[in-house]
């Protein structure tokens, strides 16, 4: 993780009224904690033995009327364990057009190469294309368009053959 990813780490946190994130990827943990004023965010940054990509979220507390938005979705049901899935590489807003006016980079049955766009994550203000590395046909969309998404969530279901 590089130090622009972990800035926006703390700037979506801070601005997300999460009380609390923790992300453990490679050899960093990242321990992300803000108070229910929105001050400041207080960070732990640990260096450690490699550990499979993992993230975990606690809501801050809120009225009863602010909806909990949901996590990265169950595991694939048995059927999906043929296909390969994309997941989202950052924290930020998925959007499946290039533009509001524009039509989507792929729809369910596209076929698609190695490198071709398939969304866009939005984070801070910076939109970044993101990249099939594999070739196939799309069966699946996971996420609806200018849904927040979450590290190493699962977008779209890909049938490689």
């Amino acid at each position: 993780m590089d130090l622009k990813e972990i800035q926006n780490l703390i700037k979506f946190v801070s601005n997300s009224g999460v009380a609390e994130v923790k992300l453990e990827t490679g050899d960093v943990k990242i321990t992300i904690r803000t108070t229910l004023e929105g001050n400041t965010p207080d960070i732990t940054y640990v260096q450690s033995a490699p550990v499979a990509p993992v993230i975990s979220q606690v809501a801050a507390p809120a009225p009863a009327a602010a909806p909990v938005s949901p996590v990265a979705p169950a595991a694939p049901a048995a059927d999906d364990a043929k296909y390969i899935t994309i997941k989202s590489p950052m924290i930020g807003t998925f959007y499946r057009k290039p533009a509001p006016d524009k039509s989507p980079f792929v729809e369910v049955g596209s076929t698609i190469g190695k490198g071709d766009v398939l969304c866009v994550v939005e984070a801070m203000k910076l939109f970044n294309e993101i990249e099939s590395e594999v070739s196939g046909k799309i069966v699946k969309i996971l996420v609806d368009d200018m849904s927040p998404v979450e590290f190493d969530q699962p977008l779209f279901l890909v049938d490689p053959s």
